[in-house]
């Protein structure tokens, strides 16, 4: 191989590896951007499905478990961490409150160039009963962020708000 070949064929190596590096990926790796999407969206409605059978290990698998978590919700309430999250635990197991159903609509995912984030838009309807009265929230704009962590996807921030009447 003389010098030139040489000097061609690491510019290329190069420029390859800068690629890489650029998009997120090692050179040569694509990233499956359907297949990702449909496991972020599972992910997503896991976050809501658990309490149906209140499947608390679903629901712990789905959850960032480290301090930076973030939960905002419509009622001025504002979960930061895991910890503070797993401690309403009690209020999901009680018998007093049962989930009857859910729905996601206008579900719209963006995924990273990298594939390793994606943030979401929803209007959810989340019924549930407190001591069989109605404790739902019903055409809830619902966004997040989502990371994807040691192969699976997880939630790191989630924000819930209702439209303001009028």
């Amino acid at each position: 191989m003389n010098a030139l070949s040489a000097l061609r064929r690491t510019f290329l190596l190069f420029s390859a590896a800068m690629i890489g590096t650029v998009t997120g990926c090692a050179p040569g790796t694509t990233i499956d951007r359907e297949a990702e999407i449909a496991a972020v969206e599972r992910a997503i409605d896991g976050t809501i499905a658990w309490a149906k059978t209140k499947d608390f290990d679903l629901l712990y698998s789905i959850i960032a478990n480290d301090s930076a978590y973030l939960e905002v919700h419509p009622e001025d309430v504002v979960v930061k961490g895991f910890t503070e999250f797993k401690g309403m635990e009690e209020f999901w197991a009680s018998p007093d409150f049962r989930a009857i159903r859910h729905e996601i609509r206008d579900l719209q995912i963006t995924l990273s160039r990298s594939g390793d984030v994606a943030w979401f838009f929803c209007m959810l309807d989340d019924i549930n009963e407190w001591r069989g009265q109605p404790a739902s929230w019903i055409n809830t704009r619902w966004t997040g962020v989502l990371e994807k962590r040691d192969g699976r996807w997880v939630m790191v921030q989630m924000h819930f708000s209702n439209p303001v009447e009028g």
